[in-house]
């Protein structure tokens, strides 16, 4: 099976938006708490760009927190879905490498589930240009907890479906500790938080089948994959209630 490219990965959730918006797993208080500790600054009152943003998950519980957020998404399916579940918050169109935000405008840039996509030899300059003096880059990854009998079981099915290594399944779109920052400019702190939710079978299905690597496989393989794996839930979950647990890992560094 030949391995779909990064760009191609990378595009193929403006199919699958609702599904993504339905499905996808939040974000624990817990997280929020972390990046404020390690900023030194609250999220209230704050200037916030989160880019990539997707539906708008994250974009939601950074507003919630008082922080004055725009959003940057470069997918038209993931924008518009954006604009229907928050429509008065501002969303513009861009990526990480090509900011469309002024220099030092920003107290907090952040990426959930989404730095991965980006080439830091640009995103780095682009994120220490649109923060101001003492902003933090942000960066988190809703990650399986591999330690979970289950979930190692699964991605182990995942791996050898389509063929991906254990890395990349650990979160289904890229790998956080792939992260290579090659200009040296950004000294990362690091934080773990785990957490857990509670979800109905067709839900978790749903969730799995819209991360990237399923989306781009194609429509066939990803309905094999999923109505096999309904029978392994089943038997580790008979009620048809699924427990998922997640590691947000969080990289944080501060522009001088």
């Amino acid at each position: 099976m030949t391995a779909p490219s990064p760009i191609t990965r990378a595009h193929s959730f403006n199919s699958a938006a609702a599904q993504y918006a339905a499905s996808r797993p939040s974000y624990p208080a817990a997280l929020f708490d972390a990046v404020e500790d390690l900023a030194g600054r609250p999220l209230a009152g704050a200037r916030v760009a989160d880019i990539g943003a997707g539906t708008g998950i994250a974009t939601a519980l950074l507003r919630a927190r008082g922080a004055d957020v725009l959003a940057v998404e470069p997918g038209d399916g993931m924008a518009a879905q954006f604009r229907r579940a928050l429509p008065d918050v501002p969303i513009v169109r861009g990526d990480g490498n090509h900011l469309p935000l002024a220099d030092a405008s920003l107290d907090f840039l952040t990426y959930a589930q989404s730095w991965h996509w980006t080439d830091q030899a640009r995103s780095v300059p682009e994120a220490l240009r649109v923060l101001r003096p003492g902003g933090a880059l942000a960066l988190w990854w809703n990650t399986s907890a591999v330690d979970v009998p289950w979930i190692d079981a699964q991605l182990k099915r995942i791996q050898g479906h389509f063929g991906i290594d254990q890395v990349v399944g650990t979160n289904g779109d890229g790998t956080h500790t792939a992260l290579g920052e090659p200009t040296g400019l950004l000294d990362f702190a690091r934080r773990r938080v785990r957490w857990s939710r509670r979800v109905p079978l067709d839900t978790h299905l749903a969730n799995i089948g819209s991360r990237s690597v399923f989306l781009a496989h194609g429509k066939e393989s990803a309905a094999a994959f999923l109505a096999e794996e309904r029978r392994h839930l089943l038997a580790a979950f008979p009620d048809g209630t699924v427990e998922e647990t997640y590691d947000v890992e969080l990289l944080l560094a501060t522009r001088p």
